[in-house]
């Protein structure tokens, strides 16, 4: 009888300060835990500072020792443990002492699978600095490439003792691009530039376009975006066949760039014939998720939903926002969706880009309420595409999505054909876990923070080996779900025992903590009628 033990951990807690009548007590009690920055002020765990020098306390500041990157489990280095050893991680309510972090991280990461990374050795690599899913983008090779990258993650699911990796179809859309050069054009500020909807065209000053209604889309006075705003040109008029544009910001322009038109999306099906044809090789290759370029309403959702289950098949929709039109709808879209994608780069470039992080923000927070999978992708780590490092920006932009309760980050570029992919893992994995550790319960996302107070497991079953398998791989994708496939006992409170056994031989439970043990299923355990059975216990 196969089955799925899913656990969860929250890190619900509650800051335990004293009340004082005092401005600068009162200050203290509403500060966040103390982080590595609070840590100057502190010797030996005891807050130095007087009361009446909170304001003026002084920091010396020094270069500090190079920092290796946390490893993705405890058992990967046994220094981790040393390495986190007296760094502020979640308060304990219950003795008001700063616990022991838990080392699974709860925030999961995505990969975009390219060039850099389709091969058996790097896909094993990047399973085991961290990736959760792998992302196929549809916009670049063939079936034949994206074939092979499914048969080796298949191939490490058969094989990997604990650990499952989902795949991800994500649809190229209606995109609009530029056509062909002979070479890259540089355009200047100020200099007149031409897009034609005729085809071949590539000189220096005119290029097409592969959307034929590009002319009856744009309006003089419209901002063209090239590549998500690297360049931009104004459209000064415009003819049968031809939009005339202004140079504002130059550059040098490529063959087959992408074009948006600054708070507009274009009239094209957010489904393409293209679309059609891979989400036919995502059915026939039983990927776990679907994500769909440019929706603008629920009824493609509904349309994309009908055509799987005609399919008999159960792969889940997510939606990626990221054109204009999709806001308005956005409650409708995600209501009939199984999660949403924040897609910043197409989405910065429909509306202004002071809008994005509030969008981000409010789109996380709706999945959080609907209770539907959420990913925040594009440009986390996009320096790290040739650099080894991150930008300090890009490590708190990272740090926001977690703190916002995203369910997954998302890496594009940096894996797909950047020079530090493996790299880039381990920077998001580290950044994630070290922020985790430091949210505390009463400042978790709503729907997070309050809903598991100790670790949970579900059990689900089936009589379909193949069906708890997708279920395993499906769940990689949840945040502070750790799947896991055990085959179940006849007996019930074997079963439990059996369980239990596991999670506390991984270190996901210990000696006193109490767990909820929720059981589902066709056939139930239990013997009777009842088919669904939720039950609190202490290890």
């Amino acid at each position: 009888m196969a089955q799925i033990v899913a656990t969860t951990r929250s890190i619900q807690s509650t800051l335990l300060c004293p009340t004082s009548g005092s401005a600068n007590e009162r200050a203290r009690n509403l500060l966040k835990p103390p982080t590595f920055s609070s840590k100057v002020f502190s010797s030996n765990g005891i807050n130095k500072c007087p009361q009446d020098a909170f304001r003026s306390c002084r920091i010396n500041a020094r270069k500090s020792a190079s920092v290796e990157v946390i490893p993705v489990s405890a058992e990967d280095d046994p220094k981790i443990e040393e390495q986190l050893r007296g760094v502020p991680q979640l308060l304990d309510a219950s003795n008001g002492m700063w616990s022991k972090p838990t080392f699974r991280r709860k925030t999961k990461i995505v990969c975009t699978i390219g060039p850099s990374t389709n091969t058996k050795e790097m896909i094993w690599k990047l399973a085991e600095a961290g990736m959760n899913v792998a992302r196929l983008n549809m916009s670049h090779g063939d079936h034949a490439s994206h074939q092979k990258v499914i048969d080796l993650v298949k191939e490490y699911n058969a094989q990997a003792k604990d650990n499952v990796i989902a795949i991800m179809l994500d649809t190229k859309g209606p995109e609009v691009r530029s056509g062909d050069l002979p070479q890259p054009i540089m355009l200047s500020t100020g200099q007149e530039f031409t897009f034609t909807i005729q085809r071949g065209v590539g000189t220096a000053d005119c290029v097409s376009v592969n959307y034929d209604d590009f002319v009856n889309d744009v309006e003089p006075g419209d901002m063209l975006l090239v590549d998500g705003g690297m360049m931009s040109l104004m459209v000064k008029s415009k003819t049968e066949d031809s939009v005339k544009c202004e140079v504002v910001d130059g550059g040098e322009l490529k063959s087959r760039r992408h074009l948006n038109v600054r708070g507009k999306s274009a009239t094209l099906p957010s489904i393409t014939e293209k679309d059609w044809d891979d989400i036919k090789f995502g059915v026939d290759n039983q990927v776990d998720f679907y994500a769909v370029s440019f929706v603008k309403s629920a009824e493609v959702v509904h349309e994309l939903k009908n055509y799987l289950k005609n399919s008999g098949t159960d792969i889940h929709v997510i939606v990626k926002i990221e054109s204009a039109d999709s806001i308005p709808n956005l409650h409708s879209i995600i209501t009939a969706s199984d999660g949403a994608m924040v897609a910043r780069g197409d989405l910065g470039a429909e509306l202004p880009i002071e809008e994005v992080p509030l969008l981000q923000e409010e789109i996380i927070n709706l999945c959080r309420s609907m209770g539907k999978a959420v990913i925040v992708a594009t440009n986390m780590l996009e320096s790290m595409i040739v650099h080894p490092t991150p930008t300090r920006a890009e490590v708190s932009d990272i740090a926001i999505a977690v703190r916002e309760g995203s369910d997954a980050i998302m890496l594009s570029g940096e894996t797909a054909h950047g020079k530090y992919p493996l790299k880039a893992v381990k920077v998001m994995h580290t950044v994630a876990l070290r922020t985790e550790a430091t949210i505390p319960g009463g400042q978790m996302p709503p729907n997070i923070g309050q809903v598991f107070k100790f670790s949970c497991i579900v059990s689900y079953e089936t009589d379909y080996v193949m069906a708890f398998k997708r279920v395993q791989q499906r769940l990689a994708l949840y945040q502070g779900v750790c799947p896991i496939y055990m085959e179940f006992c006849d007996d019930s409170e074997a079963t439990f025992r059996r369980a239990l056994d596991l999670l506390k031989n991984q270190g996901m439970v210990k000696e006193g903590e109490e767990v909820a043990l929720v059981q589902s299923g066709r056939q139930p355990i239990w013997r009777s009628q009842t088919t669904h059975n939720i039950q609190v216990r202490k290890v």
